[in-house]
């Protein structure tokens, strides 16, 4: 029960974690406590103790945090299925961490000791976005890495890149009036881009096709204001993503019509009457 708690034990546990040591266990009397780490992943684990033994652990992954303003820049030449890394370190530690993956839970990690900055990916797969992070030490046991590592530098990179498999989801028109429609939607999902997201293409076709127009829009943006429509006309509309690598596919036409009066107008019918 919560008032025979005697404290607390935290284990932090990297991830990739290569070296057969324990977790970093930590006793502790209160409810929070400050760790100072790399960028790297990390698992904590918490449970409580007292007289009669140890709670079930709490089990928490440390959120990803931003990558700016770091010191360093990896550089990454293709190779095939390979990936050549590259980088200048601001000083001469005693050996670099490489952590590479495309996620939590395919996290690799190796040593490299040489003077050089530089470590060959292999087998990497294509349309997988890799996050690939460098990190400095000057104590290169395994145990150690958790309080001597310095992240030196982060990168995304994909080995091959495709065309994104699906568009945007859920497009939608809103604000209609005689001559323009706000059009937006929600981004296409990080799974389905396969590659580097450079932006969107939409493109609307009134009823009688004879006026089609295509915008190009970056990737940040989510929503298009349509202009310079005709009143009382049926248009269509069809949005696509593309990366480096070209076009994906278009999504659902989605009808909308224009009115033909605007919010404010009426059409007025009026009879004069004569007296005879």
């Amino acid at each position: 029960e919560s008032e025979n708690i005697l404290g607390y034990l935290v284990n932090v546990e990297r991830i990739p974690n290569n070296c057969s040591d324990s977790p970093n266990r930590i006793f502790l009397k209160d409810r929070k406590i400050l760790l100072n780490l790399s960028m790297a992943h990390y698992r904590v684990n918490i449970s409580a103790y007292n007289e009669a033994g140890e709670s079930p652990q709490a089990i928490y992954i440390l959120p990803e945090v931003s990558a700016a303003d770091l010191p360093g820049q990896i550089h990454v030449k293709r190779q095939g299925s390979n990936a050549v890394l590259s980088w200048t370190p601001e000083y001469n530690p005693k050996c670099f961490v490489v952590d590479w993956g495309t996620g939590e839970e395919d996290m690799h990690m190796k040593i490299v000791t040489t003077a050089a900055g530089n470590f060959t990916l292999d087998n990497l797969q294509p349309y997988k976005l890799y996050k690939i992070m460098v990190h400095a030490s000057d104590v290169c046991q395994c145990e150690s890495f958790i309080r001597h590592e310095k992240t030196f530098a982060v990168i995304h990179f994909y080995s091959v890149e495709g065309v994104p498999r699906t568009g945007p989801t859920n497009v939608t028109i809103l604000n209609i009036t005689k001559h323009s429609a706000l059009v937006k939607w929600s981004e296409i999902a990080a799974e389905d881009r396969l590659g580097f997201l450079q932006g969107y293409r939409i493109g609307y076709t009134d009823s009688s096709r004879k006026k089609s127009l295509i915008v190009t829009l970056n990737s940040s943006t989510t929503s298009y204001h349509l202009t310079g429509l005709k009143e009382k006309t049926m248009y269509r509309v069809q949005i696509s993503g593309f990366t480096n690598a070209g076009e994906g596919p278009l999504t659902l036409s989605q009808p909308f019509s224009t009115p033909k009066y605007g919010t404010v107008e009426f059409l007025c019918i009026c009879i004069t009457r004569h007296e005879s």
